[in-house]
């Protein structure tokens, strides 16, 4: 082993919460050295939409939206209950009272935020609800990075267009109403501008790794790629470094104030999630690196755990190359149900997707089917491909499967044909009338938003009757893992006993979230990350 190395702050991971607890750290004028195992940094943060759900946000109350602490804590406590010291209300006031003090510090840093002020609570007829308390990061000019731009991690398979989270539901209808074509034309136009002037447009997650980034580089922060984290190191009762394998060496960092985990969670463990749940993880969303190693880590010293048998859970496409992409707006527009291999609905296919993904598992429907008619595929966008166009090869690698009719539809994908035609019949009367009787499907301002506007009574309503008939599998996907260390209002990781392990502190998916089994409203993942990850630096800048 190299003789050792040594930093204030030590932060493992390099994610939004990671980078959010090497910002401050290194903004105080701790020395910070942030630690990434592959080649590439940024997490599964990258592939996310890079926003973060913040009540009484500064730019909402800019706008005039009233909001308020108090309010968000409502909510909170409506949706979320009681799933233990995990979301205790120490930790839920911990990052209600202090999300906004973020925002407002990361602005005086140079990161410039949008709102999206159109988008809902995922229950935003429950008490505290509301609208329009995501933020998103700003388009930002990737050059700015320098020579980090090259290895910072970026979406497989991401259209050459700047999209924007408030983008989304107006893409999806581009060619069928006024206002979804007018946001069709701004995207294409915003993004031909961008490249005109030779910049390179970084948007969504990218784009919040790299402002968070330049700020953490402009305060001297050190950052080692390929370098993965092996142990934590023990000095006295005080958790005072870890040993990294850096260049086929095993290099020993000590860390004067703390070391912050932030590596994510271990939805590419398929053993340890097996061991805590019915999935083995491929049908993640998540980055490769997302293996539970710092959590393993932190159990070896007595650290607790808590909520490890759930994620953040979502009903996902299995793509002809093996990668697993959301379903949200497909499965809420018109003309769409899911069933299991029955032919029988479980869910309201409009509700949040962790709600979607945890009927599928509750109904063990693996795979369950979207079906679609006509209509929809000549309508909307589905996926990256345009209303009325399929690829050839979606439909020869078994992707989507095509049908003149219902009981063919069925045959192809061994679906009860009695039970489909049944639901189908059945649906198509609630979509007359504009009221789902067996699920409420449409009756929330957030189901409304991925629907269409143009379709009556109900905008995610329509029935399914005009040929050909569509299907394609679908599996309970995942954003990453909801369990993990169990942290206080500080951060500090806890043993059993409910005391701090000295000197170790946890953020993002690598901790057990304060949402506990549920998911607020868009961002409400990255949120609580960036929080705790700048509560933990705070905390240990205090040491």
């Amino acid at each position: 082993m190299t003789a050792a190395q040594e930093y204030d702050v030590v932060v493992v991971g390099s994610g939004a919460a990671a980078l959010a607890a090497a910002v401050t750290a290194a903004t105080a004028g701790l020395s910070t050295l942030v630690l990434e195992k592959t080649r590439y940094w940024g997490g599964t943060t990258a592939y996310s939409g890079g926003g973060v759900w913040i009540p009484a946000n500064p730019l909402m109350l800019a706008d005039g939206v009233e909001d308020s602490v108090a309010d968000g804590l409502r909510y909170l406590e409506e949706i979320v209950g009681d799933v233990g010291p995990a979301s205790s209300p120490q930790r839920r006031l911990a990052f209600l009272e202090n999300g906004p003090e973020l925002v407002r510090f990361l602005s005086g840093e140079g990161l410039r935020w949008r709102r999206t002020p159109r988008y809902p609570d995922y229950y935003p007829d429950r008490p505290g609800g509301q609208i329009g308390r995501q933020l998103e990061p700003a388009v930002f000019d990737g050059r700015r990075l320098g020579p980090l731009l090259a290895t910072l991690r970026r979406p497989p398979g991401a259209p050459p267009l700047t999209i924007q989270i408030g983008d989304f539901d107006q893409l999806a209808l581009a060619l069928r109403t006024p206002s979804g074509f007018v946001r069709g034309a701004r995207v294409v136009a915003r993004s031909a501008a961008w490249r005109a002037a030779r910049r390179v447009p970084l948007s969504l997650g990218p784009s919040l790794l790299a402002q968070l980034m330049a700020i953490a580089q402009r305060h001297g922060a050190d950052v080692w790629l390929e370098s993965p984290f092996r142990e934590l190191v023990v000095d006295e009762g005080r958790v005072a470094g870890v040993v990294v394998e850096r260049g086929g060496e095993r290099v020993s960092v000590r860390a004067r104030k703390g070391i912050v985990l932030a590596a994510g969670g271990f939805a590419r463990n398929a053993e340890l999630r097996r061991r805590h749940q019915p999935v083995d993880g491929a049908w993640s969303s998540t980055a490769g690196g997302d293996t539970g190693d710092a959590i393993e880590a932190a159990v070896a010293l007595g650290a607790a755990t808590a909520l490890m048998d759930d994620a953040w859970w979502g009903a996902s496409f299995l793509t002809p190359s093996g990668a697993a992409v959301f379903c949200l707006w497909e499965r809420s527009l018109p003309g769409s149900i899911i069933v299991d291999a029955g032919g029988r609905r479980f869910v309201n296919e409009s509700t949040s997707y962790v709600d979607v993904g945890h009927a599928q598992l509750e109904r063990g429907a693996i795979p369950a089917w979207l079906i679609l008619d006509g209509r929809h595929r000549r309508r909307y966008l589905f996926t990256t491909m345009l209303p009325r166009r399929t690829p050839r090869s979606a439909i020869e690698s078994g992707f989507l499967i095509r049908a003149g009719s219902l009981p063919e539809l069925a045959a192809k994908t061994g679906v009860d044909q009695a039970g489909l035609l049944k639901t189908v019949e059945r649906f198509n009367r609630f979509a007359a009338s504009g009221v789902d009787e067996d699920f409420g499907r449409g009756g929330t301002i957030y189901d409304n938003y991925y629907g269409d506007p143009l379709v009556k009574p109900n905008p995610n309503l329509g029935p399914i009757d005009k040929p050909p008939f569509w299907a394609t599998r679908i599996y309970p996907g995942d954003l990453g893992t909801k369990g993990g260390l169990l942290t206080d209002e500080h951060a500090r990781v806890l043993r059993e006993d409910g005391t701090p392990i000295d000197g170790l502190y946890a953020a993002g998916n690598t901790t057990a979230t304060v949402m506990g089994r549920t998911y607020p409203g868009p961002g409400g993942t990255l949120g609580p990350a960036v929080v705790f990850g700048y509560l933990a630096a705070r905390h240990l800048a205090r040491r």
